[in-house]
């Protein structure tokens, strides 16, 4: 694709996105919680989380008390998750050998970024969360709020994988569930703790630290508090109008919008706080609508994410529509030709802006684009370590490891296969995503959206079509920036030095 863009070549034609499945259309949305940097980590190349909570859940019971925690998590892999990962994922569970992927040349890479669940319930209801609505309902086993203790071990874990990588940087992330639940003096603690131990583990590693909330807790004492901690703030809301966010309610099914709308001017006067707004697309909402309405917030950036869907539960067609088409491709495009074509910037769209920086030839910073190998571990309210949980959407423990914080490093997380798999690139692909040229741009699409049942993550994204012409439209507009930015420096050359 870089030769496509400084050539000015024609773009070939795109190549097909394989089989879309006989299942019906699955009811739920969701988006991608994790797998990128947090927001504020790269200035230069725009925000970077994807959905991190949240999402509330369906149950009032979710505020009750702790469940037992897996069997398995004190013991490594254990024979349930084993047996339930083989079944519904042979590929990597069954047919990766982590072994021969390290002798072959893909050694681990470290992890950089944590997400601590420091609460597992809500006090909303959304209708679509990943977390409480979808395959996975791990949720009921996790204690309400991360204890003390729970807290200074995963700062103790973090600061030894940091010391042991040098690494420069982690980039800290407060999940849940919904973490403004905890009360606002208790805010701070976990990134504090984490930055207690680099100091004392690896003085030389930063800490970038967010916390993802759905807004409706929002105060000017949780906001001072995360203020005086360094923390920003990231609010998932579904568009800026009532109608946008139908689907976000309470408990008792009222609607969400009021208090998170309440919360987020209270957020946009404290722009050095604010992190971004993430939306998840919705086809029933008219696109242009949505983002302009979202604009109304003042966000740095918008975060737009495409349902968490997969070839056994596909995305929503929208309405009037049938199977076919590429409705998604549609609906991000009408945003994009407002926001390309805007006399002037008013946010920063990363999905737009990581295309572009990937057309271009510059690395990744997600892992829902581009081939960069996966680096997120989530830290759930019980101590467990998971993969990015993102993964619930595929199938029950489909992001449980049998790894635990008192038992197991981050280490020894890279070896997990189901982890080992997300960082080997192109390597990990459909063969037919492999030989696309649009591969170093795609990344084969966002790893959950490439699940099958019964075989796994090594298909070619649910949404491959609607990628393609998300990613050629783009592509075919920097082209025409970069002439037309030619052609004027043609007709008014800068004058020469004396």
């Amino acid at each position: 694709m870089r030769r496509a863009i400084t050539s000015g070549s024609a773009l070939p034609a795109p190549a097909a996105p394989g089989p879309a499945g006989s299942v019906s259309p699955a009811p739920h949305r969701g988006g991608e919680p994790h797998g990128e940097r947090p927001p504020h980590a790269d200035p230069a190349r725009g925000p970077g989380s994807a959905r991190y909570g949240g999402e509330g859940p369906a149950h009032a019971s979710r505020h009750g008390g702790e469940g037992p925690a897996h069997a398995s998590r004190h013991g490594g892999e254990g024979p349930a998750h084993a047996s339930r990962h083989a079944r519904n994922a042979p590929w990597p569970y069954t047919r990766l050998d982590v072994a021969a992927a390290r002798a072959a040349g893909h050694p681990p890479h470290p992890i950089r970024q944590f997400v601590l669940k420091t609460r597992s319930r809500c006090n909303l209801a959304c209708t679509y969360c990943y977390v409480y609505e979808m395959a996975d309902q791990g949720w009921r086993d996790q204690p309400v709020a991360m204890a003390p203790a729970t807290t200074a071990l995963a700062a103790q874990r973090i600061a030894e994988h940091a010391a042991a990588h040098d690494l420069p940087r982690v980039d800290l992330v407060l999940h849940g569930g919904e973490p403004l639940l905890t009360a606002p003096a208790a805010l701070a603690a976990p990134v504090e703790a984490v930055r207690a131990a680099l100091a004392a583990a690896a003085p030389r590693t930063r800490i970038t630290a967010t916390v993802q909330t759905n807004g409706t807790l929002i105060t000017r004492g949780r906001l001072a508090a995360l203020a005086a901690a360094g923390i920003r703030v990231g609010v998932s809301l579904d568009g800026g109008l009532p109608a946008h966010n139908t689907r976000r309610v309470d408990h008792a099914g009222h609607p969400g919008f009021g208090a998170a709308a309440r919360g987020l001017r209270l957020l946009a006067r404290h722009p050095d706080s604010y992190a971004g707004v993430l939306c998840v697309i919705d086809l029933d909402q008219d696109p242009v609508e949505t983002y302009e309405s979202l604009l109304a917030f003042a966000p740095p950036t918008v975060g737009l994410l495409l349902p968490l869907a997969n070839w056994s539960a596909p995305p929503p067609p929208g309405p009037g529509r049938g199977p076919g088409g590429t409705p998604y491709a549609d609906w991000l495009l009408a945003v994009f030709e407002r926001w390309w074509h805007d006399g002037a910037r008013r946010t920063r769209i990363r999905l737009f802006e990581e295309i572009i920086a990937l057309l271009l030839g510059l690395p990744a910073t997600t892992e829902t684009l581009g081939l960069a190998p996966a680096a997120t571990a989530v830290i759930e309210t019980d101590g467990s370590i998971e993969q990015a949980d993102s993964l619930k959407s595929a199938y029950e423990g489909a992001a449980a490891t049998g790894m635990a914080l008192d038992t197991h490093s981050f280490d020894q997380l890279l070896d997990h296969p189901g982890f080992a798999a997300r960082q080997l690139g192109r390597d990990a692909l459909a063969a037919g995503c492999r030989a696309c040229e649009l591969v170093e741009v795609c990344g084969g699409g966002h790893y959950p959206h490439r699940y099958r049942a019964g075989e796994g993550f090594r298909q070619p994204s649910v949404y491959c079509a609607d990628l393609q012409v998300l990613i050629r439209h783009i592509a075919t507009a920097v082209q025409h920036a970069a002439a037309d930015r030619r052609r004027a420096t043609a007709a008014h050359p800068p004058a020469a030095a004396s």
